[in-house]
């Protein structure tokens, strides 16, 4: 079975961290490029961040310079470390993966990636 699976998402207090993990099942991600995307209820998804298949990496303005994206093929895992989160980085974290294009992150076109994960909750709050 060909899957996603996310975690490391939770309660935090803002200024804090968490790693969020992102681990494949049934297929090796080494020539996926892995994208992060967060969803809040009554708003559309998007993406956050991206590493191609080679580790190149992107980062929306809203967490350039607090996250950053890694990638471990001996783990088949893809982490997402978010510093000095906010109240607006509440939402449900997904990781999705894309073979086409791989080398490259440019736009977070959902339709584009094959895999996706259920998604972790990631709250922020006093």
């Amino acid at each position: 079975q060909l899957q996603l699976v996310e975690s490391g998402g939770g309660l935090v207090q803002p200024g804090g961290s968490l790693r969020l993990s992102c681990a494949a099942s049934g297929f090796t991600l080494d020539y996926y490029a892995i994208g992060w995307f967060r969803q809040t209820p009554g708003k559309e998804r998007e993406g956050v961040s991206c590493v191609t298949s080679s580790g190149k990496t992107n980062y929306a303005d809203s967490v350039k310079g607090r996250s950053t994206i890694s990638r471990d093929n001996a783990k088949n895992t893809v982490y997402l470390q978010a510093n000095s989160l906010k109240p607006e980085d509440h939402a449900v974290y997904y990781c999705a993966a894309r073979s086409k294009m791989s080398g490259f992150c440019s736009g977070y076109v959902e339709y584009e990636y094959d895999y996706w994960g259920q998604g972790t909750q990631v709250t922020v709050s006093s």
